[in-house]
């Protein structure tokens, strides 16, 4: 009798590997300066305050592109940890010697999917913020399934965000922004800061990078979601 050997079930990615070219500092950055900013996950939960060397709160930041906002955040709250990922190499490359101009010693960086990060490496609430600045919108409906904001994310948010933790999403793709603005209104464990259904305004707490201020002069919208983990 004959046995069937099915392919082990693959998870759906929120990305797919863009990787362009690097330019000869970008890879001398990861020669030369990912052993003092790069993490490489082994089996085994992140100790934050052991990677920090403190216990100061830890920011994620899910997706930083080339690290333009992370690196402004970074250089203005010496006082906080940030935590980032990027599966693009030169956006880690151009990040890395940002931060090394500026000797940022709160910041760490991965390479890996979000996803698993968030279900396999993180303690319950661990963080203080997870931030996602304009993730992939996967505008065609049927790549929608591919978005990182679903219901598993949401929760997943929940367990590793603190009491009083923040969730701040920000998009310029109107459709995802409902999207968002439907899927963290559904988890009971949020609140919503600017009131149900409601979007926020741009706090200061995000930085206006090129990318947003070009959309800006296109006449680009910017939708921000701002959910507050409810406490104990």
């Amino acid at each position: 009798m004959t046995q069937l050997h099915h392919k082990p079930h693959r998870p759906i990615r929120s990305y797919v590997l863009r990787q362009g070219r690097m330019t000869e500092g970008q890879q001398r950055a990861f020669d030369e300066l990912w052993p003092r900013y790069g993490l490489n996950l082994g089996a085994e939960r992140l100790k934050l305050y052991q990677l920090f060397g403190n216990h100061n709160p830890v920011t994620l930041e899910i997706g930083f592109g080339n690290g333009e906002a992370l690196n402004l955040m970074a250089a203005e709250h010496p006082e906080q940890n940030f935590l980032g990922i990027e599966v693009h190499r030169p956006g880690v490359g151009h990040l890395m010697i940002k931060l090394a101009e500026q000797q940022s010693h709160n910041v760490k960086i991965l390479q890996t999917d979000a996803m698993e990060l968030l279900r396999r490496h993180l303690d319950v609430a661990s963080l203080c913020r997870i931030l996602l600045y304009f993730p992939d919108p996967w505008h065609k409906r049927k790549h929608h399934k591919r978005r990182i904001v679903q219901a598993e994310f949401a929760e997943l948010a929940y367990q590793t965000l603190g009491p009083g933790g923040l969730l701040h999403m920000a998009t310029d793709w109107q459709d995802y922004a409902k999207q968002m603005m439907a899927v963290l209104s559904g988890h009971p464990g949020f609140i919503n800061q600017a009131g149900s259904g409601k979007f926020s305004p741009r706090p200061e707490s995000r930085p206006l990078t090129k990318f947003e201020q070009r959309g800006e002069r296109l006449g680009h919208g910017v939708w921000d979601l701002l959910f507050e983990r409810k406490g104990l």
